[in-house]
């Protein structure tokens, strides 16, 4: 479990979400340093990799990580997101990503980060993200190093 002091309330995170293509990975290839820092993050907090597999490659970039392995419909991806973070309990969940089908999972979990990455990030995800990333890996970075909410945060 990981937990990150906001400026009203410090959050236990059980649970993150990631986004796979366009997060995670670029061309359905996971980003280079990924892999190492989901192998540690796994430590700490069940990891969950939401995809629509456009390149048919998620199982295979992803095999050997502490993941699991979430399949949302391509059409209606983002209320599948919603509706498994509600599920996995919002209240103790991050999710990552950059699509506009991540805006709803953004707006249920108690912390949302966006990744602005090579594909760039949709405006209804930015709206609803509660904190801005230039990558994925300084995404995952903040996640494994809690005590930067503090600054990032604080009111």
């Amino acid at each position: 479990m990981l937990q990150i002091q906001l400026p009203h309330q410090a959050i236990e995170i059980k649970h993150i979400v990631l986004d796979f293509n366009g997060t995670l990975a670029l061309d359905g290839v996971l980003l280079p340093g990924v892999k190492e820092r989901l192998q540690d993050l796994g430590k700490f907090a069940e990891l969950h990799v939401f995809t629509a597999d456009t390149f048919g490659s998620a199982a295979r970039e992803c095999a050997g990580l502490p993941v699991k392995m979430v399949r949302v419909n391509a059409r209606e991806g983002g209320a599948d997101k919603a509706r498994l973070v509600k599920e996995l309990g919002a209240q103790h969940t991050a999710a990552v990503g950059n699509g506009h089908n991540d805006a709803l999972m953004f707006k249920e979990a108690a912390l949302s980060l966006l990744v602005l990455g090579e594909e760039g990030a949709a405006m209804s995800a930015l709206m609803a993200a509660h904190i801005v990333f230039p990558s994925i890996i300084a995404a995952l970075d903040f996640l494994l190093k809690p005590q930067r909410a503090v600054a990032t945060l604080r009111p």
